[in-house]
Protein backbone atom coordinates (compact mmCIF):
# COMPACT_ATOMS: atom_id res chain seq x y z
CA UNK A 1 0.00 0.00 0.00
CA UNK A 2 1.24 3.65 -0.69
CA UNK A 3 0.15 6.83 1.00
CA UNK A 4 0.46 10.57 -0.37
CA UNK A 5 2.26 12.58 1.28
CA UNK A 6 2.13 16.49 1.19
CA UNK A 7 5.33 18.69 1.66
CA UNK A 8 5.20 22.07 3.30
CA UNK A 9 8.89 23.69 3.03
CA UNK A 10 10.67 22.96 0.05
CA UNK A 11 14.55 23.49 2.11
CA UNK A 12 16.90 21.25 2.86
CA UNK A 13 15.03 19.06 5.15
CA UNK A 14 11.78 18.89 3.07
CA UNK A 15 13.28 18.18 0.23
CA UNK A 16 15.20 15.52 2.22
CA UNK A 17 12.30 14.14 3.77
CA UNK A 18 10.58 14.04 0.20
CA UNK A 19 13.36 11.88 -1.25
CA UNK A 20 13.32 9.35 1.22
CA UNK A 21 9.72 8.45 1.15
CA UNK A 22 9.80 8.09 -2.73
CA UNK A 23 12.57 6.02 -1.89
CA UNK A 24 11.11 3.46 0.36
CA UNK A 25 8.11 3.09 -2.56
CA UNK A 26 5.56 3.26 -0.33
CA UNK A 27 5.02 6.81 -0.51
CA UNK A 28 4.30 9.25 -3.56
CA UNK A 29 4.73 13.46 -3.01
CA UNK A 30 1.55 14.98 -3.83
CA UNK A 31 1.20 17.94 -3.05
CA UNK A 32 4.27 20.79 -2.59
CA UNK A 33 3.64 24.15 -0.88
CA UNK A 34 6.58 26.92 -0.71
CA UNK A 35 6.67 30.65 -0.63
CA UNK A 36 10.18 30.68 -2.82
CA UNK A 37 9.27 29.85 -6.31
CA UNK A 38 12.34 28.39 -6.60
CA UNK A 39 12.57 25.74 -4.61
CA UNK A 40 8.89 25.01 -5.03
CA UNK A 41 9.04 24.08 -8.80
CA UNK A 42 12.85 22.24 -8.15
CA UNK A 43 10.70 19.70 -5.62
CA UNK A 44 7.70 19.54 -7.72
CA UNK A 45 9.06 18.98 -10.80
CA UNK A 46 11.55 16.12 -9.26
CA UNK A 47 8.42 14.47 -8.34
CA UNK A 48 6.39 15.13 -11.50
CA UNK A 49 3.54 17.02 -9.25
CA UNK A 50 0.81 18.39 -11.14
CA UNK A 51 1.02 22.31 -11.58
CA UNK A 52 -2.42 22.22 -9.74
CA UNK A 53 -1.03 21.09 -6.47
CA UNK A 54 2.23 23.63 -6.33
CA UNK A 55 1.10 26.09 -3.85
CA UNK A 56 2.79 29.83 -2.86
CA UNK A 57 2.02 28.85 0.61
CA UNK A 58 0.53 26.09 3.07
CA UNK A 59 -2.63 28.74 3.67
CA UNK A 60 -3.46 27.71 0.06
CA UNK A 61 -2.73 23.82 0.50
CA UNK A 62 -4.51 23.44 3.47
CA UNK A 63 -7.60 25.41 2.02
CA UNK A 64 -7.85 22.72 -0.69
CA UNK A 65 -9.44 19.56 -0.20
CA UNK A 66 -7.60 17.09 1.39
CA UNK A 67 -4.97 16.23 -1.46
CA UNK A 68 -2.74 13.78 1.36
CA UNK A 69 -2.64 11.19 3.73
CA UNK A 70 -0.34 12.98 5.19
CA UNK A 71 1.57 16.31 5.18
CA UNK A 72 5.63 16.87 6.17
CA UNK A 73 5.90 20.18 7.46
CA UNK A 74 9.28 21.52 7.30
CA UNK A 75 9.24 25.01 7.58
CA UNK A 76 10.90 27.56 9.73
CA UNK A 77 10.86 26.97 13.41
CA UNK A 78 8.93 29.99 14.16
CA UNK A 79 6.61 29.11 11.25
CA UNK A 80 5.28 25.17 12.51
CA UNK A 81 2.20 26.38 15.32
CA UNK A 82 -0.31 27.29 12.63
CA UNK A 83 -0.11 24.99 9.26
CA UNK A 84 0.47 22.46 12.05
CA UNK A 85 -2.89 23.17 14.11
CA UNK A 86 -4.41 23.93 10.23
CA UNK A 87 -3.82 20.44 8.94
CA UNK A 88 -4.46 18.35 12.40
CA UNK A 89 -7.76 19.88 12.01
CA UNK A 90 -8.20 18.90 8.22
CA UNK A 91 -7.11 15.24 9.48
CA UNK A 92 -3.72 14.95 8.23
CA UNK A 93 -1.16 12.68 9.61
CA UNK A 94 1.48 14.85 10.58
CA UNK A 95 5.71 14.78 10.43
CA UNK A 96 6.94 17.30 12.05
CA UNK A 97 10.42 19.01 11.87
CA UNK A 98 12.09 20.19 15.22
CA UNK A 99 12.09 21.63 17.28
CA UNK A 100 7.83 21.60 18.01
CA UNK A 101 8.44 25.30 18.54
CA UNK A 102 10.68 28.08 20.33
CA UNK A 103 8.23 28.74 23.00
CA UNK A 104 6.00 26.78 25.19
CA UNK A 105 2.89 27.99 24.66
CA UNK A 106 3.17 27.53 20.64
CA UNK A 107 4.36 23.73 21.12
CA UNK A 108 0.92 23.06 23.90
CA UNK A 109 -1.04 24.04 20.61
CA UNK A 110 0.48 22.13 18.71
CA UNK A 111 0.04 18.88 21.05
CA UNK A 112 -3.59 19.98 21.74
CA UNK A 113 -4.33 19.95 17.82
CA UNK A 114 -3.01 16.32 17.18
CA UNK A 115 -5.11 15.07 20.75
CA UNK A 116 -8.15 17.01 19.80
CA UNK A 117 -8.53 15.76 16.65
CA UNK A 118 -7.11 12.27 17.24
CA UNK A 119 -4.30 12.49 14.11
CA UNK A 120 -0.61 10.94 14.50
CA UNK A 121 1.76 13.60 14.84
CA UNK A 122 5.70 12.35 14.58
CA UNK A 123 8.35 15.00 15.89
CA UNK A 124 11.58 14.36 13.78
CA UNK A 125 13.17 12.92 16.59
CA UNK A 126 15.49 10.92 14.23
CA UNK A 127 18.46 9.75 16.60
CA UNK A 128 15.46 6.94 18.48
CA UNK A 129 14.80 5.11 15.14
CA UNK A 130 18.23 3.73 14.33
CA UNK A 131 19.66 0.35 14.38
CA UNK A 132 22.21 1.22 16.97
CA UNK A 133 19.97 3.67 19.51
CA UNK A 134 17.12 0.26 19.23
CA UNK A 135 19.86 -1.99 20.10
CA UNK A 136 21.40 0.38 23.12
CA UNK A 137 17.35 0.55 24.22
CA UNK A 138 16.71 -3.37 24.19
CA UNK A 139 20.21 -3.60 26.26
CA UNK A 140 19.29 -1.11 28.86
CA UNK A 141 15.83 -2.31 29.04
CA UNK A 142 17.22 -6.00 29.38
CA UNK A 143 19.01 -5.03 32.45
CA UNK A 144 22.58 -5.81 30.69
CA UNK A 145 23.95 -2.67 33.35
CA UNK A 146 21.59 -3.09 35.89
CA UNK A 147 20.00 0.25 37.07
CA UNK A 148 21.12 3.09 35.29
CA UNK A 149 22.90 5.42 37.93
CA UNK A 150 24.64 7.85 35.48
CA UNK A 151 25.16 8.68 31.81
CA UNK A 152 28.16 11.06 30.24
CA UNK A 153 26.87 12.04 27.04
CA UNK A 154 28.51 14.46 24.09
CA UNK A 155 27.37 16.03 20.88
CA UNK A 156 29.84 17.10 18.52
CA UNK A 157 28.40 19.56 16.91
CA UNK A 158 31.21 20.34 14.74
CA UNK A 159 33.50 23.45 14.14
CA UNK A 160 32.46 23.98 10.45
CA UNK A 161 28.88 22.63 10.96
CA UNK A 162 28.31 25.22 13.73
CA UNK A 163 29.93 28.05 11.44
CA UNK A 164 27.82 27.20 8.79
CA UNK A 165 24.83 26.42 10.57
CA UNK A 166 24.50 28.67 14.04
CA UNK A 167 26.50 31.52 13.03
CA UNK A 168 25.77 32.29 9.50
CA UNK A 169 23.19 30.41 9.18
CA UNK A 170 19.36 29.97 9.96
CA UNK A 171 19.78 29.41 13.88
CA UNK A 172 22.11 31.56 14.40
CA UNK A 173 19.66 34.33 15.94
CA UNK A 174 17.66 33.20 19.16
CA UNK A 175 14.89 35.76 18.17
CA UNK A 176 14.59 34.10 14.54
CA UNK A 177 15.03 30.71 15.44
CA UNK A 178 15.47 29.52 18.52
CA UNK A 179 17.94 28.29 21.35
CA UNK A 180 20.96 26.86 20.49
CA UNK A 181 19.77 23.92 22.62
CA UNK A 182 16.32 23.49 21.10
CA UNK A 183 17.43 23.88 17.87
CA UNK A 184 20.23 21.03 17.85
CA UNK A 185 20.16 19.34 20.77
CA UNK A 186 16.41 19.00 21.80
CA UNK A 187 17.58 15.69 19.98
CA UNK A 188 20.00 14.48 22.61
CA UNK A 189 17.45 15.75 25.43
CA UNK A 190 14.86 13.19 24.03
CA UNK A 191 17.20 10.53 23.25
CA UNK A 192 18.44 10.57 26.97
CA UNK A 193 14.99 10.57 28.25
CA UNK A 194 13.96 7.42 25.79
CA UNK A 195 16.55 5.68 26.98
CA UNK A 196 16.12 6.47 30.82
CA UNK A 197 12.50 6.29 30.98
CA UNK A 198 11.38 8.24 33.60
CA UNK A 199 10.76 12.06 34.03
CA UNK A 200 13.14 14.35 35.00
CA UNK A 201 13.40 16.46 38.50
CA UNK A 202 15.98 18.94 38.39
CA UNK A 203 17.80 20.97 35.70
CA UNK A 204 21.16 23.19 35.40
CA UNK A 205 22.98 24.15 32.96
CA UNK A 206 26.19 26.51 32.12
CA UNK A 207 27.12 27.84 28.78
CA UNK A 208 27.64 30.95 26.28
CA UNK A 209 29.17 32.43 23.59
CA UNK A 210 33.04 31.94 23.87
CA UNK A 211 34.84 32.66 20.61
CA UNK A 212 32.50 34.06 17.72
CA UNK A 213 32.37 37.56 18.57
CA UNK A 214 33.86 40.61 17.29
CA UNK A 215 36.62 40.81 19.99
CA UNK A 216 38.11 37.32 18.75
CA UNK A 217 38.37 38.25 14.56
CA UNK A 218 41.83 38.06 13.50
CA UNK A 219 44.06 41.52 12.74
CA UNK A 220 43.43 42.04 9.42
CA UNK A 221 40.40 40.20 8.90
CA UNK A 222 37.73 41.48 6.74
CA UNK A 223 34.00 41.49 6.97
CA UNK A 224 34.05 38.83 3.71
CA UNK A 225 35.98 35.98 3.39
CA UNK A 226 36.82 36.13 -0.47
CA UNK A 227 38.78 39.46 0.05
CA UNK A 228 40.36 38.80 3.31
CA UNK A 229 43.75 38.81 3.55
CA UNK A 230 44.42 36.45 6.52
CA UNK A 231 41.50 34.04 4.81
CA UNK A 232 43.67 31.09 4.64
CA UNK A 233 45.07 30.97 8.26
CA UNK A 234 41.49 30.96 9.64
CA UNK A 235 39.63 27.48 10.38
CA UNK A 236 36.48 28.79 10.11
CA UNK A 237 36.66 30.31 6.67
CA UNK A 238 33.93 29.58 4.56
CA UNK A 239 36.45 29.36 1.23
CA UNK A 240 38.05 26.53 3.09
CA UNK A 241 34.90 25.12 4.61
CA UNK A 242 32.88 24.76 1.21
CA UNK A 243 35.69 24.31 -1.28
CA UNK A 244 36.45 20.75 0.25
CA UNK A 245 32.92 19.55 -0.59
CA UNK A 246 32.64 20.82 -4.71
CA UNK A 247 31.98 17.80 -6.77
CA UNK A 248 31.10 15.76 -3.85
CA UNK A 249 27.34 14.64 -4.67
CA UNK A 250 26.85 13.28 -1.30
CA UNK A 251 27.32 17.30 -0.03
CA UNK A 252 25.49 19.07 -3.00
CA UNK A 253 22.12 19.51 -1.04
CA UNK A 254 23.62 20.20 2.35
CA UNK A 255 25.79 22.06 2.94
CA UNK A 256 26.26 23.61 -0.77
CA UNK A 257 22.63 23.54 -1.88
CA UNK A 258 21.91 25.22 1.10
CA UNK A 259 24.10 28.30 -0.03
CA UNK A 260 23.15 28.28 -3.85
CA UNK A 261 20.91 25.79 -6.32
CA UNK A 262 24.20 26.29 -8.67
CA UNK A 263 26.60 23.64 -6.84
CA UNK A 264 29.49 24.42 -9.21
CA UNK A 265 32.74 26.34 -8.28
CA UNK A 266 31.53 29.48 -9.87
CA UNK A 267 27.90 29.24 -8.25
CA UNK A 268 29.72 28.51 -5.04
CA UNK A 269 31.95 31.68 -4.75
CA UNK A 270 29.04 34.02 -6.24
CA UNK A 271 27.33 33.08 -3.33
CA UNK A 272 29.98 33.70 -0.99
CA UNK A 273 30.46 36.83 -2.29
CA UNK A 274 27.10 38.00 -1.78
CA UNK A 275 25.50 35.94 0.93
CA UNK A 276 25.49 35.26 4.34
CA UNK A 277 27.73 31.90 4.32
CA UNK A 278 30.64 34.17 3.04
CA UNK A 279 30.07 36.77 5.96
CA UNK A 280 33.21 36.50 8.37
CA UNK A 281 32.07 34.38 11.75
CA UNK A 282 33.56 37.32 13.79
CA UNK A 283 30.91 40.33 12.92
CA UNK A 284 28.78 39.70 15.88
CA UNK A 285 25.39 39.21 14.18
CA UNK A 286 24.56 35.59 15.54
CA UNK A 287 24.00 35.33 19.70
CA UNK A 288 23.38 31.73 19.99
CA UNK A 289 25.95 29.61 22.43
CA UNK A 290 28.98 28.18 20.76
CA UNK A 291 28.77 25.84 24.35
CA UNK A 292 26.96 24.42 26.43
CA UNK A 293 26.56 21.58 29.19
CA UNK A 294 23.47 20.63 30.91
CA UNK A 295 22.86 17.87 34.00
CA UNK A 296 20.23 16.39 34.72
CA UNK A 297 18.15 14.38 37.58
CA UNK A 298 15.69 11.57 37.47
CA UNK A 299 12.90 10.44 39.10
CA UNK A 300 15.16 7.82 40.65
CA UNK A 301 18.16 9.81 41.02
CA UNK A 302 20.03 8.76 37.68
CA UNK A 303 22.21 11.59 36.44
CA UNK A 304 23.02 12.90 33.46
CA UNK A 305 25.76 15.22 32.25
CA UNK A 306 25.60 16.13 29.13
CA UNK A 307 27.80 18.78 27.19
CA UNK A 308 27.39 20.00 23.74
CA UNK A 309 30.26 22.18 21.77
CA UNK A 310 30.65 23.65 18.48
CA UNK A 311 34.86 22.54 18.99
CA UNK A 312 35.11 19.73 17.42
CA UNK A 313 34.69 17.22 14.64
CA UNK A 314 31.22 16.89 13.18
CA UNK A 315 30.91 13.47 14.34
CA UNK A 316 28.15 11.08 16.08
CA UNK A 317 27.53 11.86 19.61
CA UNK A 318 29.67 9.40 22.55
CA UNK A 319 27.72 8.26 25.50
CA UNK A 320 29.04 6.56 28.29
CA UNK A 321 26.30 4.53 30.68
CA UNK A 322 27.36 3.71 34.14
CA UNK A 323 25.16 1.07 35.72
CA UNK A 324 24.84 -1.08 38.97
CA UNK A 325 25.75 -4.58 37.04
CA UNK A 326 28.35 -3.35 34.02
CA UNK A 327 28.90 0.27 31.64
CA UNK A 328 27.82 0.55 28.23
CA UNK A 329 29.98 3.04 25.79
CA UNK A 330 28.96 4.07 22.41
CA UNK A 331 30.45 6.17 19.59
CA UNK A 332 27.08 5.94 17.18
CA UNK A 333 28.69 3.18 15.13
CA UNK A 334 29.99 0.30 17.91
CA UNK A 335 28.44 -0.21 21.52
CA UNK A 336 30.98 -2.07 23.52
CA UNK A 337 29.52 -3.29 27.02
CA UNK A 338 31.52 -4.04 29.77
CA UNK A 339 29.49 -6.84 32.33
CA UNK A 340 30.92 -6.59 35.94
CA UNK A 341 30.22 -10.22 36.78
CA UNK A 342 32.25 -11.61 34.32
CA UNK A 343 34.48 -8.88 33.80
CA UNK A 344 34.15 -9.42 30.14
CA UNK A 345 33.80 -6.76 27.43
CA UNK A 346 31.12 -7.58 23.92
CA UNK A 347 31.49 -5.07 20.78
CA UNK A 348 28.60 -4.47 18.95
CA UNK A 349 29.08 -3.07 15.43
CA UNK A 350 26.10 -1.85 14.37
CA UNK A 351 27.82 -0.61 11.00
CA UNK A 352 25.54 3.45 10.26
CA UNK A 353 24.96 3.83 6.77
CA UNK A 354 26.41 7.69 5.84
CA UNK A 355 28.49 10.00 8.37
CA UNK A 356 26.75 11.76 11.17
CA UNK A 357 25.45 15.04 8.95
CA UNK A 358 22.16 15.84 7.73
CA UNK A 359 24.26 14.98 4.03
CA UNK A 360 24.65 11.32 5.02
CA UNK A 361 20.80 11.33 6.38
CA UNK A 362 22.52 11.56 9.88
CA UNK A 363 24.12 8.05 9.64
CA UNK A 364 20.69 6.62 8.69
CA UNK A 365 18.15 8.16 11.34
CA UNK A 366 16.42 10.39 8.74
CA UNK A 367 15.56 7.22 6.61
CA UNK A 368 14.41 5.34 10.05
CA UNK A 369 11.91 7.93 11.32
CA UNK A 370 10.77 8.29 7.90
CA UNK A 371 10.09 3.90 7.67
CA UNK A 372 8.65 4.29 10.74
CA UNK A 373 6.26 7.01 9.73
CA UNK A 374 5.06 5.93 6.98
CA UNK A 375 4.64 2.23 8.79
CA UNK A 376 2.30 3.80 10.92
CA UNK A 377 0.44 5.64 8.77
CA UNK A 378 -0.53 2.79 6.43
CA UNK A 379 -1.33 0.32 9.25
CA UNK A 380 -2.73 3.12 11.70
CA UNK A 381 -0.70 1.25 14.45
CA UNK A 382 0.96 4.57 15.97
CA UNK A 383 3.13 2.88 18.37
CA UNK A 384 5.41 2.85 15.27
CA UNK A 385 6.06 6.21 16.18
CA UNK A 386 7.65 6.90 19.68
CA UNK A 387 8.31 10.50 18.97
CA UNK A 388 4.80 11.40 19.33
CA UNK A 389 3.36 15.01 20.79
CA UNK A 390 3.11 14.01 24.81
CA UNK A 391 6.80 12.67 24.81
CA UNK A 392 8.12 15.26 22.40
CA UNK A 393 6.75 18.36 24.37
CA UNK A 394 8.21 16.29 27.71
CA UNK A 395 11.80 16.91 26.56
CA UNK A 396 11.41 20.20 25.39
CA UNK A 397 9.69 21.15 28.34
CA UNK A 398 13.61 20.25 29.41
CA UNK A 399 15.30 22.40 27.04
CA UNK A 400 13.51 25.21 28.43
CA UNK A 401 14.06 24.57 32.12
CA UNK A 402 17.85 24.21 30.86
CA UNK A 403 17.53 27.47 29.40
CA UNK A 404 15.92 29.40 32.39
CA UNK A 405 18.84 27.64 34.60
CA UNK A 406 21.66 28.92 31.89
CA UNK A 407 20.02 32.47 32.04
CA UNK A 408 19.41 32.85 35.54
CA UNK A 409 22.44 30.66 37.32
CA UNK A 410 19.58 28.46 39.35
CA UNK A 411 18.67 24.75 39.76
CA UNK A 412 15.15 24.57 38.31
CA UNK A 413 12.85 22.15 39.38
CA UNK A 414 10.81 19.93 36.79
CA UNK A 415 7.04 18.95 37.55
CA UNK A 416 6.83 15.60 37.11
CA UNK A 417 5.58 14.59 33.78
CA UNK A 418 4.34 11.44 31.91
CA UNK A 419 7.22 9.34 31.58
CA UNK A 420 8.97 9.05 27.79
Amino acid sequence: MSIKLAIVGAGARGAAYARLAAATTRATIAAVADPDPARRIALADEFDVPAERRFASWEDLAAQPRLADAVIVATPDRAHVEPVVAFAERGYAILLEKPMAPLPEQAERIVAAAVDNDVLLAVCHVLRYTPYSRTLKRLLDAGRVGAIVSIDHLEPVGWWHHAHSYVRGNWAVEAESSSMLLAKSCHDIDWLGHLIGRPVRRVSSFGGLAHFRPENRPAGATERCVDCPVERSCAYSAIRIYERFLGDPVHEAWPLGVLTDDVSADGVRKALEDGPYGVCVYTGRNDVVDHQVVNLEYEGGTTVAFTMTAFTALDFRKTRIFGTLGSIEGDGRTLRVHDFLTDTVETIDLDPDGDASAADGHGGADAALIEAFIAAVTTGDRSLVTSGPEESISSHRVVWAAEQSRATGSVVELIPANPV
